[in-house]
């Protein structure tokens, strides 16, 4: 099967590794940038991790995190206070909704791109998790492609879950491409098929040939 490599999008409940489609580990360990046209931040009140300090922002919103990139008409994201443990200061959600709310990540090896499209995208970088809800489209290039409700995606091992055994709700669609070996193009005619020459036109006839020609 060497000719065709099918690499799984989607797994119908469970969990699945998409073949080599690991998502780029390095991600995990970048500053996360935002840009946005407005920012409100409300300060911890308790200074605890359920009691997170939150920020609303809205107009177009931008949110990268080395490969990762997040945009959303709006988003909400919750860091967990400073002096709570290990993960002081870190941020433990981000909501995005809008029409849509879109986020992709490059993957390790081949450094081809997933994209994701969602009415809702609720992702935890301390679980390295993302609950996609609402119109979801997810598209991994090369591989194939996803359509359904609800869909979690986890942005450490690129693995996907949606869908439930026995239930006719929330249905998925899934699109698998084959990758085919394709045949190295000629070194010869520019990479061109090969084919027969065009037939030579015959040469102009001089003055003097033509004069010839006549007597």
């Amino acid at each position: 099967m060497a000719a065709k490599n099918l690499s799984l999008i989607v797994g119908a409940v469970a969990l699945v590794a998409c073949g080599s489609a690991f998502a780029l580990k390095s991600d995990k360990n970048q500053a996360t940038n935002i840009d946005a046209a407005y920012q409100k931040t409300v300060q911890s009140k308790t200074g605890t991790a359920n009691d997170p300090n939150v920020t609303d922002l809205d107009g177009n919103v931008v949110i990268t995190k080395g490969s990762i990139k997040m945009n959303s008409a709006h988003a909400t994201i919750n860091q967990t206070p400073s002096g709570t443990g290990a993960n002081a200061g870190k941020i433990a959600r981000v909501i995005l909704t809008g029409k849509q709310a879109h986020m992709q990540q490059l993957h390790d090896g081949d450094c081809s791109l997933m994209t994701a499209n969602a009415d809702k995208i609720d992702y935890n970088p301390l679980t390295n998790l993302a609950e996609l809800t609402g119109n979801v489209v997810v598209v991994q290039a090369g591989r194939g492609e996803f359509h359904g409700e609800h869909m979690i995606y986890n942005t450490d091992t690129g693995d996907m879950e949606s869908g439930q055994v026995g239930s006719a709700q929330g249905r998925i669609h899934m699109v698998m491409e084959a990758k085919t070996e394709q045949a190295a193009p000629s070194a010869s005619n520019c990479g061109y098929p090969e084919g027969a020459a065009p037939a030579a036109k015959p040469a102009a006839k001089s003055a003097d040939e033509k004069k010839a020609g006549s007597n």
